[in-house]
């Protein structure tokens, strides 16, 4: 759960007390050096978690959710980067199509589901429906309450199937998530991670807020608990994500084949290298 915040500070511009998610600790950030350290450990773990998820064909699903800007794809980019993408399978859909519309809402995600061996992540999830879509205006009421409804039900069925669900939210503060929003502006290079609907989701903080609140109310139960990852600090939340999902899946490190590397036959050797001279190279630029 997210840390209590005991040195909450008041905004200079208003007299209310600000609120804000996550509770922004007077907390220095993490240095690079330590967090490219501590990742590097981290990562090696997920090696071996992944072989381990191979060997005992585990179905693992995890669930990403938070504010926009509250560093997902940052999580799951740690996560994925060291580790083979046919365990580790990123899902980021899309909006619906209008075919997608007619079905059945959870269809969707089902079909992306893990096989025996693999790792799902969910960059957002069937909780579009009661985030984005429900303060959005994207749903009916009757729409939302009924998938308010039958989520625990849909998770309960994952679960019951031997799916291992693992959920996080991740918690960042008002002043983080418009301090991370302007450098979006200002940055050309993220400049296309601020949509539309980004601006909007700051103007409706607390419609958000409130949705977050029904959402766990409704969803936080004991076979798929919600777990709340402060991550106003991008490098501690990263780091503490990971080795909390390590922790979630126990594992064993296997013992490593050795591998005897061969020699190069040499019984139809050639001038390979002469043979590409004459093929279209990509300019040295560089």
């Amino acid at each position: 759960m997210a840390h209590k915040n005991k040195h909450k500070e008041k905004s200079s511009k208003q007299n209310e007390p600000e609120h804000d998610e996550g509770a922004e600790k007077n907390t220095k950030r993490l240095k690079k050096e330590v967090f490219e350290k501590e990742l590097k450990k981290l990562q090696v773990e997920l090696v071996h978690l992944q072989e381990w998820v191979k060997y005992k064909g585990l179905r693992v699903v995890v669930v990403f959710e938070g504010r926009d800007a509250a560093g997902k794809g940052g999580v799951i980019k740690r996560i994925t980067e060291r580790v083979s993408s046919r365990v580790f399978r990123v899902v980021a859909l899309p909006a619906p199509s209008d075919r997608e519309k007619t079905q059945l809402y959870v269809q969707r995600y089902v079909a992306h589901m893990p096989a025996a061996g693999e790792v799902v992540l969910f960059d957002r999830s069937w909780y579009n429906r009661i985030g984005v879509e429900r303060v959005m205006g994207f749903c009916t009421d009757q729409e939302y309450h009924r998938f308010m409804q039958n989520c625990p039900q849909f998770e309960r069925a994952l679960v019951d199937d031997g799916i291992i669900l693992v959920k996080y939210w991740l918690s960042v503060g008002n002043r983080q998530q418009e301090k991370r929003f302007r450098d979006r502006i200002e940055d050309p290079i993220r400049q296309w991670k601020l949509s539309p609907m980004d601006v909007e989701a700051r103007r409706k903080w607390y419609d958000y807020s409130r949705a977050r609140d029904a959402m766990f109310e409704a969803t936080d139960t004991d076979f798929a608990p919600w777990h709340l990852v402060d991550a106003n600090d991008q490098r501690r939340a990263r780091l503490n994500c990971i080795a909390h999902l390590l922790s979630m899946i126990p594992y064993e490190r296997l013992p490593q084949a050795d591998v005897d590397l061969p020699k190069r036959d040499e019984s139809r050797a050639y001038d390979d290298e002469k043979s590409l001279k004459s093929r279209r190279f990509v300019p040295e630029v560089y």
